[in-house]
């Protein structure tokens, strides 16, 4: 039996003022010159990021904030250069049943994004959600729902979908202009350090919401030494670097290659080496996924060059060190091209084209204009794509989460005749081991062949009920993602 939806009002729990409505219908018919007022959730980096990008859109007014720390609440910059009133919140749901404002805008860590896209549907509001969409395969769908149940306007926060650049290279794949396409390989090295290790819990002061913050998730006391961003690195809130860069990517792969669905196996590599720290997920991790014949390959590090370089690990491959791109190889040459634009070459390496990028620059504009129209078509990056590119990511993790430690060699054995896939572990193993790293003491991670039904959103065949008990997380009452939204 479904377990009936929580009202809105039983959710606040009395937080909201007493005479506010249930449910707002929200402004269905804007007119072309009326004002649109935006919400910002989560004034960190992003959420001061969209702040400003907001403010400079015309008929767009910046007219409330909300962060469960008040100390970024009362001290952004961002804010700060707000013309007019702008009210600031240190509960997001005040703000959910106030009828002046139109789009709400959720920077906040992940295992809130799908429910605060929930919650901003039934209360008639617009929406930009920060990617990954979702924390969970599950809730992402529910996420859509919601959207599409209250005639919401949903936009994910992949922007690439926006970048010119982009856009041209798919036009130009679609077209077959190198050929038919033979593998892909998605590379961000971002290097990173540690995070610290912590013996006792961390203090939180008292301007942080900390129930607020934890929401559906655990609330253990803090056992790491930032609360802010550090939970990237922690199942419980984040999803590592592959649900917080690589979603970036695998959005790519699919705008580029123009999927309606997502691959149907999928296996990965990977670990968290070198680092004493508190953190649970990955630094090095990549995935092998095969749709239909065509593999697929996305992954990522952390760790510099080498113990003593300290600079960025490159990739290399046809004569270039890449470390941010979308590697396409096609039959008569190959394209490098992501958030930027980038390139095509021929088969000897030389430059046959230019994509000239900016970066997804009108993404929010965009988000604008499918508001004014009420037409999804007109979005970009509509929910739905947003969930498919996280759900690459998400089982990307699961069979990480599933795995056992192996040796570099029983890894090449199960990569067996994907030439990219052992090409990725040969240049892996390099870098570890330039970073000192001995293999035979801290073994990677092997995820296995997982099977994946892209219509029940579920894993068939082997190993399919340990990784379908990870589609969906478990929620902290009352922040509990209902089955029916």
């Amino acid at each position: 039996m479904s377990r009936p939806r929580l009202s809105r009002r039983e959710f606040i729990g009395g937080s909201v003022a007493a005479g506010a409505a249930m449910l707002l219908p929200g402004r269905l018919a804007l007119g072309a010159n009326e004002e649109l007022r935006v919400a910002v959730v989560g004034l960190g980096g992003k959420g001061s990021q969209h702040v400003d990008e907001f403010a400079k859109i015309k008929g767009v007014r910046v007219a409330a904030v909300s962060d469960i720390d008040t100390v970024r609440l009362d001290g952004s910059g961002a804010v700060k250069k707000l013309p007019g009133k702008v009210t600031r919140h240190q509960d997001f749901r005040r703000i959910l049943d106030d009828k002046n404002i139109d789009v709400m805008v959720f920077a906040t860590p992940n295992h809130w994004h799908a429910m605060q896209t929930i919650l901003a549907c039934q209360a008639g509001k617009d929406v930009y959600v920060e990617k990954p969409i979702s924390h969970s395969i599950w809730e992402g769908r529910k996420a859509i729902e919601a959207a599409r149940k209250y005639n919401r306007i949903v936009q994910s926060g992949t922007q690439q979908r926006s970048d010119p650049g982009v856009i041209e290279a798919a036009a130009d794949l679609k077209a077959g202009k190198l050929g038919k396409v033979k593998w892909v390989h998605s590379i961000w090295y971002k290097r990173r350090g540690p995070i610290g290790k912590t013996t006792k819990p961390t203090a939180l002061a008292d301007t942080i919401n900390y129930d607020l913050w934890c929401g559906p998730a655990p609330k253990p006391r803090l056992m790491r030494a930032r609360l802010h961003y550090d939970w990237h690195w922690f199942w419980d809130y984040g999803n590592g670097d592959m649900g917080n860069l690589m979603t970036h990517l695998t959005d790519d792969v699919r705008h580029l290659l123009d999927w309606d669905d997502v691959p149907q196996r999928i296996m990965s590599v990977g670990g968290r080496f070198g680092w004493d720290d508190d953190g649970e997920t990955p630094n090095t991790h990549f995935a092998v996924m095969m749709r239909g014949g065509l593999p697929v390959i996305v992954g990522f590090r952390s760790l510099p060059f080498s113990k003593t370089k300290k600079a960025t690990a490159v990739y290399r491959r046809f004569g270039k060190g890449l470390r941010f791109t979308n590697l396409v190889k096609c039959e008569g040459g190959f394209y490098t091209v992501t958030r930027g634009g980038g390139y095509a070459y021929d088969n000897d390496g030389k430059k046959i084209k230019q994509y000239d990028g900016d970066g997804g620059r009108g993404h929010t504009a965009n988000l604008i204009k499918a508001v004014r129209s009420r037409k999804v078509g007109d979005l970009n990056a509509d929910v739905e794509l947003g969930h498919y590119s996280a759900i690459m990511c998400h089982m990307a993790n699961i069979s990480h989460r599933i795995g056992t430690g192996a040796t570099a060699d029983e890894i090449g054995d199960r990569l067996e005749g994907c030439e990219e896939g052992l090409e990725t572990l040969k240049q892996a193993v390099k870098h570890l081991g330039a970073n000192e790293i001995d293999l035979a003491k801290q073994k990677p991670t092997l995820g296995p062949w997982l099977t994946y039904d892209f219509k029940a959103e579920r894993f068939t065949g082997d190993m399919a009920d340990k990784a379908n008990a990870l589609v969906k997380g478990t929620y902290r009452a009352p922040f509990v993602v209902p089955d029916t939204v």
